[in-house]
């Protein structure tokens, strides 16, 4: 009996498994597989691994390829809707009137539109979640959960996660041909190029790749690992935080932007995704730097894209035919991984969701418009949140999606501190896009790259940076 592709004489013998156990802790060390501790988020005088699975997990192969395939066409999907405030505009009408957050986002949008886009360069990196959906006849199928088009994270770690697992397997002589099969993976080098090409386009060698950072720090190393990309091209990075940028920031006449003296060409947000990394300083600072000359990564259009409320239009009949006309082709592609999306708008389409529903919960996962992870209700707990919005407009600040039903495989998840025990687990896969559009020209689109997180299936939501899913690698089956 195998376990996801693990021998039993591997699970059945204790002193094996500690064994490897302590060879993965070191090689996920020794090839920098590092987070800063939670005692000490923001110190690297003290680090500790991040959280990975011991042994790669099963990955269909058809469906691996099909979500890379995807990617460019995702790069085209969202970089489109960015550009189109007419559908942006009627899609989150009824959103923006019950969410704060998002409605604070569309109001800066409303300004740059009024003003006119400063910057003709557009720079996208992102990434779209899938898992592998099973039917009842165990056929399987890949759904999208999920496009992230803002401070899309773990490029940086995951690039490192291969060689992990190669010095792991290699340990183990039944092991050792899975190890050939590991996957060459370096979405930190794709981000970076996408980095470099618009850096390159903004025109000005003293100008500097901005990196807005949160508070808290404990991911640090996945920045550094794109940072040092862009070091070996001689491009120049900084760090600043909201309030640093609130000090020291500001536009001159050509709306070029300069923080500490410095002229920033691109800002790149790996902070800013969720209401709590707002103050009201933030938000000024946020409408300062969408007004600048600096390219924004993402534009406050493409950040409006990858949305909740967009994403559950996109699955409606003809919406996607109109952002590809004359593509069925692409429109087939894309169609093919969208789970069932529903509307919680007022009226009678969103009345017979809200029913639907309470009478099967489980069957479904309410998405209000966040990112982040761990921001999704299921089970019982819908019903209690749409009991309690049923009646009024506050539902629309949701959307409803088909639950996804993967087959679970069993792996060992290896966190700081925890024990050594073999978990039923499911895995994420992302694949990681990145796209420069240079006027109506798109200079580059590309995927880059791939991400596997894996959890145990005690938990409904929640990524490697809330302490729930691992980093793993796929191993094609």
């Amino acid at each position: 009996m195998e376990f996801g592709g693990i021998p039993q004489e591997v699970t059945a013998d204790g002193q094996l498994l500690e064994d490897l156990a302590e060879v993965a802790r070191d090689a996920a060390l020794l090839h920098g597989l590092l987070m800063r501790t939670r005692d000490a988020p923001n110190s690297s005088e003290v680090v500790g691994h991040a959280p990975f699975a011991l042994f790669p997990s099963p990955v269909p192969k058809s469906l691996f390829l099909q979500a890379l395939a995807a990617q460019p066409l995702f790069n085209r999907l969202v970089d489109r809707i960015s550009r189109d405030p007419e559908f942006l505009e009627n899609v989150l009408a009824s959103t923006i009137k019950v969410d704060d957050f998002t409605a604070r986002l569309f109001s800066i949008y409303r300004h740059v539109l009024q003003e006119g886009p400063k910057q003709s360069i557009v720079l996208g990196l992102n990434r779209s979640d899938y898992m592998v959906d099973q039917d009842r006849d165990g056929g399987m199928s890949l759904k999208q959960i999920e496009i992230n088009t803002i401070a899309a994270s773990f490029g940086g770690l995951t690039s490192q996660m291969p060689d992990v697992h190669r010095y792991v397997m290699a340990f183990v002589i039944t092991l050792f041909q899975n190890a050939k099969k590991i996957l060459d993976n370096n979405p930190a080098a794709g981000l970076a190029k996408g980095l470099a090409k618009a850096w390159e386009l903004y025109g000005s060698e003293r100008a500097v790749v901005m990196f807005l950072v949160e508070e808290i720090q404990r991911n640090i190393y996945d920045h550094r690992y794109i940072e040092n990309e862009l070091w070996k091209r001689n491009i120049p990075v900084i760090r600043r935080r909201f309030e640093e940028v609130f000090k020291t920031g500001s536009l001159d006449q050509e709306k070029r932007l300069f923080v500490g003296g410095k002229e920033v060409a691109i800002v790149y947000f790996r902070n800013g995704y969720m209401p709590q990394n707002y103050t009201e300083q933030s938000w000024e600072v946020r409408l300062m730097m969408e007004r600048s000359l600096a390219i924004k990564c993402p534009d406050i259009g493409t950040h409006l894209a990858g949305t909740k409320k967009v994403q559950q239009e996109l699955a409606r009949p003809g919406v996607l035919e109109s952002f590809f006309p004359n593509e069925p082709d692409a429109v087939d592609q894309i169609r093919a991984t969208f789970a069932g999306q529903y509307t919680l708008d007022m009226g009678e389409e969103g009345d017979r969701t809200v029913a639907m529903a309470l009478a099967e919960p489980d069957v479904f996962v309410l998405k209000p418009q966040r990112e982040g992870g761990g921001n999704n209700i299921y089970g019982s707990e819908i019903c209690q949140v749409l009991e309690a919005v049923k009646g009024g407009s506050e539902r629309t600040a949701y959307i409803l999606m088909d639950k996804i039903r993967p087959r679970p495989s069993h792996n060992y998840l290896l966190r700081p501190g925890e024990p050594l025990r073999l978990n039923a687990c499911l895995s994420e896969l992302g694949a990681f896009g990145a796209y420069v559009r240079h006027g109506k020209d798109m200079v580059m689109n590309e995927c880059v790259g791939h991400l596997l997180r894996t959890k145990s299936v005690e938990y409904s939501d929640g990524g490697v940076a809330a302490g729930v899913a691992v980093l793993d690698n796929p191993l094609l089956v």
